[in-house]
């Protein structure tokens, strides 16, 4: 009895700072040896606040947070967004896209490419998953551009780097997760990444025209005459992305309702469209709503995890002194957003995006508004450093995702060396981002 009155009385006088090493140990080694991230934050925010409060504050920790987390209508539009998507995939909405095009596009210079970025862009409008736009395009456009004689370098970076544009265009699961975690408007984030998202299309589709310019080898002009009959007519299966995009974005935008009811809509719209196409059969609606809440799930596994670790951040103090710390260096506030940018790539190459909101938002958000920055702008440069981090090597989660999905032999050194062209590029953007704020801020400011 007296031995255990020792050790809590022990374990009470460490020094927050020694109880914050002990917590990041323990959760890089777990992370090292592969436990889910959303599990290693989770319990690690139990031991840090075990450690520093103790059991009580621990076990109430573990009793209340996964429910008043989870226990939330914004966060209801998660699952509506991810159902919306997987149903969209289920009506072949991303083939047809794909056709129309490349029947628009395919003449020019790298035109199967841009035709591939083009579409992406557009299934992200419904998807909302950088993963489900890689591995669908995979499947759809590496094998096209491969046998027309497009370098598979370049094809499978194209796949990766144009996957990432489901993180900007609305509607953005991660985008929802920043709105949650920093207690921002659903509606004006989606509406602010709406024009950065398609300036990064643009931007790879540009820097895709120049390669093929300069490299007509990797990217050889297709031969194949469209009429202008056809290519009217291939417009008839953008219907369904168009409609979808026009229910929820124009439903948000106009205010008719909130981003929860719009992700409802947006999904009940998809149902509708699988039913128009006649592509619903008991074992594909099975399997969509499977698919639906595992992702779901994983998805709030992380950000259950974030909370609680989270948490133990903020009751220990260890949030405040470090914002404050940082504050009181007076630095400009670019070397802040530079830091933030350093974290974000850096964690980039060890865990996805999400996992890296989760817990880098608690700590930086506080300091990066602090010296000034918009927090609806912050939201967007955050999400595409997201984006760059997805193809970053050495573990960039849209790289894997291109490399598992392949039809055709291709390996990780082939994807990474694609995507380097469109890192370029994402640091270009980047860097116009942060130094014209008024191309994220038009939309949402036009809302208010």
């Amino acid at each position: 009895m007296l031995l255990s009155l020792s050790i809590k009385a022990g374990i009470k006088l460490l020094e927050s700072s020694t109880t914050g090493i002990i917590v990041l140990l323990t959760l890089f080694g777990m992370l090292g040896v592969g436990v889910h991230i959303g599990v290693s934050l989770g319990l690690c925010g139990i031991l840090g606040t075990y450690l520093a409060i103790g059991p009580d504050a621990a076990w109430a920790h573990l009793a209340t947070i996964p429910f008043s987390t989870t226990n939330s209508f914004t966060l209801a539009v998660i699952p509506l967004f991810i159902l919306m998507g997987s149903l969209a995939t289920q009506a072949g909405l991303t083939t047809d896209l794909y056709r129309a095009a490349y029947n628009w596009l395919g003449r020019l210079p790298g035109g199967l490419a841009m035709a591939t970025t083009l579409a992406s862009a557009a299934f992200g409008a419904a998807s909302g998953s950088t993963v489900v736009n890689a591995a669908v395009f995979t499947k759809i456009a590496l094998p096209e551009m491969t046998s027309f004689g497009y370098d598979k370098r370049l094809s499978a970076g194209c796949i990766a780097a144009s996957g990432t544009l489901a993180s900007l265009i609305p509607p953005s699961i991660i985008m929802v997760i920043y709105a949650i975690l920093t207690e921002q408007s659903v509606a004006l984030l989606l509406m602010a990444g709406l024009v950065p998202g398609l300036l990064s299309a643009a931007m790879y589709m540009g820097g895709i025209f120049a390669i093929a310019k300069l490299r007509p080898d990797m990217a050889p002009r297709s031969k194949v005459q469209i009429a202008w009959k056809e290519r009217v007519h291939s417009l008839k299966g953008v219907w369904g992305i168009a409609f979808l995009f026009l229910l929820v974005i124009g439903g948000i935008y106009s205010g008719f309702f909130v981003p929860t009811y719009a992700g409802a809509v947006g999904a009940f719209g998809a149902f509708l469209i699988v039913l128009a196409k006649r592509r619903l059969t008991p074992k594909t609606t099975i399997d969509t709503f499977k698919d639906a809440g595992v992702t779901t799930s994983v998805i709030f596994i992380i950000v259950i995890g974030g909370i609680i670790f989270a948490r133990y951040l903020t009751y220990t103090g260890l949030i405040a002194d470090l914002s404050g710390f940082l504050l009181s260096l007076e630095l400009n506030k670019y070397a802040y957003l530079f830091a933030f940018a350093a974290i974000y790539l850096v964690l980039g190459m060890l865990i996805d995006p999400i996992a890296i909101m989760v817990i880098t938002l608690p700590v930086m958000y506080p300091i990066l508004t602090g010296v000034g920055f918009d927090p609806i702008w912050l939201g967007v440069i955050a999400i595409k450093l997201a984006e760059v981090s997805l193809i970053t090597p050495p573990v960039g989660l849209n790289v894997y995702v291109v490399r598992s999905a392949s039809p055709i032999p291709l390996t990780l050194e082939d994807v990474f060396s694609g995507v380097m062209p469109f890192l370029i590029i994402d640091v270009i953007t980047l860097l116009l981002l942060i130094f014209i704020p008024e191309i994220t801020l038009a939309l949402p400011n036009l809302m208010k």
